[in-house]
């Protein structure tokens, strides 16, 4: 005898099945909207950028690892095109920030534009903020005494608020990536590409105040990037020029140069900035380390286990384009070096040798793909964890709301207190200098601030203005005039900051008056005018830096700074 289920448990029976079909037999339908994801999807971060990838063109993943600056005040329709076709990061260059609210306008626009493109990626927007005399976002924000100056402070809390109070500013603006802190040694003392962008020669301290940099931006919500690996600090040379062959033996290179980058490996530094550098004895391709599977791949990743993002210095730079031949053949070495982000500061054409010939590469050649799936991986992970902690910067930054932030008032306070600290005497024949001891006073220098600290406290004084960019023409000038202004005064005090200055300053000798060398950027030009009465170093052209150093002149507080490098 049949037995038939009654019409009500058929109709149950059949709702089970109808809403647990899935879990048993997915349809397509059900796998394409299970597989379907975008960067906000709420799936662990690792997985997702692993689904992601896989999930991405080759297009998609290429443009995922370049990064491209812009050169007028707005971002042109070139980068928009760039930015919907998947463009992973930007960045802001100093020749487009005078105007600050612009610039978060900017970045707003570019972030809601990459929202809308299929994987909802955001961008990484990085800009160099060194502190000192590298501030690429100007406008308002503040102008620090800077790294020199830290090392003659000799603090770590001082390296700390830097990054902490630098990180803060930029990150109103919605720049979430930082290129410092800058770790090369002051090595070379005629170099002009790193001097006080240094924290000085010592591996050791400068690892220390690097790492205390770098904690201080992490905690503002701005991602740190050491620079420039494996080290700038031995040459003078400028690999915006040419490429800058640093001719050291393997023990030398490990016991100085990578000292400061181990240290921050050791903290868990993010990103770390390849540098246009050669170092023959280490690398004896003479290729430059931007573009050295050796020093990217063999030493960074797998000797020192670094794990975070390695990023290009520009590839707009002689000292990498002279080597490969070509700008195209520099993106591929770079990406097969083992650099996770390539950065052009000019945007690319989509028809470029750049875009094209590594696309095809791409297509063609498996190893190149599973090189650039890996940093394309790598990148979006790094966004996921930035982007969904609690402390990035905004996407949509309010420009109505910017003159809150910039320049940060508790900064205000902190950087004067700083370059208070980093003062250092070098030479001392009687202070303080009073307004009775001074005299009549000549003030001899280039700029504003220099003499407004001045006058603040010497009323009785004049002003002898040069330029502070002097020509050799200028400077051949003002040495021969300066001696017949100076002699109807007293004292002269005279700012020093370049090699020409010097030689300004030079011209005083013969006139046997008190003379005051007030020396600002690197110090080494102020050591050969040891015949100065007093000889008071300060690392920065930053307003703080001359109050600083008009204050130590004046006996307004005890002047505790070192010269944070051997001479």
């Amino acid at each position: 005898m049949k037995k038939y289920f009654s019409p009500f448990v058929r109709t149950v029976l059949f709702a089970v099945y109808f809403f647990t079909r899935d879990l048993f037999f997915p349809s397509v339908a059900t796998v394409f909207a299970q597989s379907k994801v975008d960067f906000w999807s709420n799936i662990p971060n690792e997985t997702l950028a692993h689904r992601i990838v896989e999930q991405m063109t080759d297009e998609e993943l290429y443009s995922q690892i370049l990064m491209f600056g812009w050169a007028g005040a707005e971002p042109d329709k070139l980068l928009y095109d760039w930015v919907s076709r998947g463009l992973g990061s930007v960045k802001v260059f100093g020749w487009n920030t005078d105007d600050i609210n612009l610039v978060a306008k900017s970045i707003s626009s570019l972030q809601r534009s990459a929202s809308y493109q299929r994987f909802k990626i955001p961008l990484f927007v990085a800009t160099d903020q060194e502190g000192g005399w590298i501030r690429h976002v100007k406008g308002e924000t503040s102008i620090t005494p800077g790294n020199m100056a830290i090392g003659a402070s000799g603090y770590p809390a001082d390296a700390w608020y830097s990054g902490y109070y630098i990180s803060r500013e930029i990150k109103a603006l919605g720049i979430n990536m930082n290129f410092a802190p800058t770790v090369d040694l002051f090595t070379n003392q005629d170099s002009t590409i790193i001097g006080t962008r240094s924290f000085g020669d010592n591996p050791e301290n400068t690892g220390i105040l690097g790492a205390a940099f770098s904690a201080g931006s992490i905690a503002a919500g701005v991602i740190p990037t050491a620079k420039h690996f494996p080290g700038h600090g031995a040459t003078d040379s400028d690999s915006h020029i040419n490429l800058p062959v640093i001719e050291i033996d393997y023990n030398t290179f490990k016991n100085r140069e990578l000292v400061p980058f181990e240290f921050l490996i050791h903290e868990k530094i993010p990103a770390v900035m390849s540098g246009h550098l050669a170092f023959p004895k280490i690398d004896p391709t003479g290729a430059p380390a931007s573009l050295s599977k050796y020093f990217l791949t063999d030493l960074l990743r797998d000797e020192l286990g670094y794990e975070g993002l390695i990023i290009t210095d520009d590839m707009m730079m002689n000292g990498d384009t002279l080597y490969a031949g070509s700008l195209s053949a520099a993106f591929r070495m770079a990406i097969e070096a083992g650099n996770d982000i390539v950065i052009s500061s000019t945007t690319a054409r989509l028809n470029e040798a750049l875009w094209e010939n590594n696309l095809e590469r791409i297509r063609e050649n498996k190893e190149f793909r599973d090189r650039v799936k890996d940093a394309a991986e790598r990148v979006i992970k790094a966004k996921l964890d930035y982007f969904k902690s609690d402390n990035a910067a905004p996407l949509y930054p309010n420009p109505k709301t910017i003159s809150k932030y910039i320049p940060d008032r508790n900064g205000h306070t902190f950087f004067l207190n700083q370059a208070c600290r980093s003062i250092t005497l070098y030479k001392k024949t009687d202070l303080p200098l009073t307004k009775e001891k001074g005299g009549r006073v000549l003030f001899a220098g280039a700029l504003p601030q220099f003499f407004q600290e001045g006058k603040k406290r010497f009323s009785n004084s004049a002003e002898f203005r040069f330029n502070y960019d002097l020509g050799p023409n200028e400077a051949a000038w003002m040495s021969d005039n300066i001696p017949n202004i100076a002699s109807g005064y007293d004292t002269i005090i005279i700012c020093v900051s370049s090699e020409r200055s010097a030689k300004i300053a030079e011209a005083l000798k013969p006139l046997g008056k008190r003379v005051v060398i007030l020396s600002i950027m690197t110090p080494s030009y102020s050591f050969s005018l040891d015949w100065a009465d007093e000889i008071i170093i300060g690392y920065s052209y930053s307003g703080y830096t001359f109050e600083a150093l008009f204050g130590a002149l004046c006996g307004e507080f005890e002047i505790t700074g070192t010269l944070p490098f051997n001479r």
